[in-house]
């Protein structure tokens, strides 16, 4: 890309399996703590307008955006401070990898990626 920040990678996800996705605090101060990405864009900063709120002075009040695709999922910087990183490398937009360390701030997190079950279809066939 252009800006020399945004980062396309291969993420291992299949079209069309169910996933769910997770954040995983790995430091920060409350290191195991479990975010869950449901919904389809969770905005991370310290607030107040925001989905995930931290105490962190580090974090602009709307740091950065987790948005699921249908490709995986994709981490957006929202023109913060003191930046996104993605396994180290400074990113303005990222699609992420199952095990991807996300930093923000003075937090980092770990994305697990897990498949999720779909349910089989049925029909109601009136007799």
């Amino acid at each position: 890309m252009q800006d020399g920040r945004t980062v396309q990678r291969e993420t291992g996800i299949e079209d069309g399996v169910g996933w769910a996705a997770t954040l995983v605090e790995v430091a920060g101060g409350a290191e195991g703590n479990e975010h869950a990405i449901g919904a389809q864009r969770v905005v991370m900063g310290r607030g107040p307008d925001v989905d995930l709120a931290f105490d962190d002075e580090e974090m602009s009040a709307q740091h950065a955006a987790f948005e699921q695709t249908r490709g995986g999922v994709t981490v957006t910087d929202l023109d913060s401070t003191n930046g996104t990183r993605v396994n180290g490398q400074p990113v303005t937009t990222c699609v992420l990898a199952h095990g991807d360390r996300v930093d923000i701030g003075g937090h980092a997190f770990e994305l697990l990626l897990e498949k999720r079950e779909k349910p089989p279809r049925t029909w109601v066939v009136d007799a």
